[in-house]
């Protein structure tokens, strides 16, 4: 188990054995590079012992506030103040946390055992149930590494990964045998194997009275606020920090921020591919106004084609579970580069889901029915269109991906249809596409990745702001007004970009001989998850079939086929 997460952390190993519980760590030294940092780190004294994954960045404070208390540390780390405030303060210890984090506690003494996520689910941890063992790890394919795990298909999950856009909220996971705890949880285990679960976080998304005559101009000034506190907090770290640059706003507006703060030599990342199909396959055009502007000491990678193919078979290795998004090869090949310069960056991950950005939104505040308007826009085939391409015993009984949703989105504390959406991104799609695909691709090359945008404070304050603010300006306009005031205007005053990696959209030549060879292999057809002549579609003209967010169906159930072989499921 430990080898499969090695990449994740390459400065260091250890493994710790009390009695019932053993945990073990890879660690990638960010704070506190000493030993006396190490993990699992084991506190004699109060009889704790912790794995952690991720950083809390308030650690000096939360530091100070336990030293008052009697506390004695004998690190200098976050590691160690974890392991204090749970000491301290229970179940509490996470509402005091900023930062992103996955942990496990044993304590010694009651044989209880406590798991912690953070908010955004930024960090991942992986379940699977064994007999009577509870194993754990960061990467799913670490515990299908430690055996007798059940990989049989999880038709709910195949469901989600088919219709909801390859987002599968937790518990599931594509195999049966592995659950993942779901953001802002904290889980006490009981050494009887009881189990209490807590969300810890749930932010409304109503208007605050006190602030309901705040003027464009206010609500701009809060947010810039808010994000110089988001972007200053994610510079805690023993080593440089640096940014990943695409060119649009939201990470040229973590530089700017960075500059105005006045960080020096700042190092900037930016990614681009071969054109394809007539559609270019780089923003850097724009990056470079940025870096250029700000005087960063800017790095530009650029991926050939045949580079591109020959790294897919370790992009699909690093997933842990199917993700579809073309943006895993960009990333996994930035990660690659910045990995030999630096070991922390900050991403403009979040902005969209927050602030608004996506073209869905501005149709649904007219919306008089949500979920159907949100599953039209989002959602890649309905229910009885999937039907009719999944063998009958792949199915599930009811359209389970768009009742999940409809729950989401007609919980209480969203106050329009836009809020509701924007909870339901934020708290779900985000957590199970955008941000498992950064830390993924990143921390596959020891390369930690920061997220500004979900500083659980900014995102209170955006849950806040009417959804005209955000709407506006083709979206984001409150982000884009707060820009206007540190980035120049041609970043901010563009038709919206994402990372295009054309050749994977349309799929051809190579890729499409790649995926055909996946899905008409004995295991595909062993499998008999999709329908033949579905299949005969797909390869006869794979441009013919792209779903509405604009992706290939072959692509997807091809990735499908391809992740299940490549982690031997």
């Amino acid at each position: 188990m430990m080898e499969a997460i090695a990449p994740r952390g390459p400065d260091g190993s250890g493994l710790v054995i009390h009695g019932n519980a053993a945990l073990g760590h890879r660690r990638l030294s960010i704070i506190d590079l000493s030993e006396k940092a190490r993990q699992p780190m084991v506190d004699a004294e109060l009889g704790l012992t912790i794995a952690f994954n991720g950083c809390i960045y308030n650690y000096p404070e939360l530091r100070a506030e336990l030293e008052g208390k009697g506390y004695r540390f004998f690190s200098h780390g976050d590691t160690e103040v974890i392991l204090k405030a749970w000491h301290a303060w229970g179940t509490d210890c996470v509402t005091r946390f900023h930062g992103m984090f996955a942990f496990v506690i044993h304590e010694r003494d009651s044989g209880r055992v406590v798991m912690a996520r953070d908010r955004f689910g930024i960090k991942p941890l992986y379940l699977a149930k064994v007999g009577n063992a509870i194993r754990f790890a960061s990467f799913l394919p670490a515990l299908l590494k430690s055996g007798d795990v059940d990989t049989s298909i999880n038709r709910i999950a195949l469901h989600h990964y088919m219709t909801f856009h390859a987002v599968v909220p937790p518990p599931h996971t594509i195999v049966n045998g592995v659950t993942k705890l779901p953001p802002a949880t904290i889980r006490v285990i009981e050494p009887d194997g009881r189990e209490t679960d807590r969300l810890y976080w749930n932010p409304s998304y109503r208007r605050d009275p006190a602030m309901g005559n705040l003027s464009s101009t206010e609500w701009r000034d809060l947010v810039l606020d808010a994000l110089r506190t988001a972007v200053r907090r994610r510079m805690v770290a023993d080593v440089p920090v640096g940014v990943l640059l695409s060119g649009g706003v939201d990470s040229s507006l973590i530089v700017g921020l960075l500059a105005e703060m006045g960080q020096k030599d700042l190092m900037t990342f930016s990614v681009g591919f071969e054109s394809a199909n007539g559609e270019t396959g780089d923003e850097f055009v724009y990056s470079d106004i940025v870096a250029k502007r700000f005087g960063t000491d800017h790095h530009q990678i650029f991926v050939p084609s045949e580079r591109l193919l020959e790294t897919l078979p370790g992009v699909f290795a690093a997933m842990s579970e199917p993700m579809v998004s073309y943006d895993n090869a960009g990333f996994y090949l930035l990660a690659q580069e910045v990995s030999k310069h630096i070991r922390v960056v900050q991403s403009g991950q979040g902005a969209d889901e927050v602030f608004g950005g996506y073209h869905w939104y501005p149709p649904l505040a007219r919306s008089n029915d949500v979920t159907r308007d949100y599953a039209k826009v989002f959602f890649d085939r309905s229910h009885g269109t999937l039907s009719k391409q999944l063998n009958p015993e792949w199915l599930t009984g009811s359209d389970v991906s768009l009742e999940f949703v409809d729950r989401h989105l007609q919980a209480p504390g969203a106050e329009t249809p836009v809020d509701a959406a924007l909870r339901l991104d934020s708290q779900v799609m985000l957590v199970d596409d955008p941000v498992k695909r950064v830390d993924n691709m990143t921390m596959a090359w020891g390369l930690e990745a920061r997220v500004p945008f979900l500083d659980h404070e900014l995102v209170e304050l955006a849950a806040k702001i009417p959804p005209e603010e955000k709407l506006r300006d083709g979206g984001k306009g409150v982000l884009k007004d707060a820009a206007r005031l540190v980035v120049p205007a041609e970043v901010i005053d563009r038709k919206k970009g994402y990372f295009p990696v054309p050749q994977l959209k349309y799929v051809d030549g190579p890729y499409l001989d790649m995926v055909r060879d996946a899905l008409t292999s004995q295991a595909a057809r062993e499998r008999g998850i999709f329908r033949q002549e579905y299949l005969a579609q797909l390869f006869q003209n794979p441009s013919d079939h792209i779903t509405p967010l604009r992706g290939s169906e072959l692509w997807q159930v091809g990735l499908l086929e391809i992740w299940l072989q490549t982690q031997g499921v």
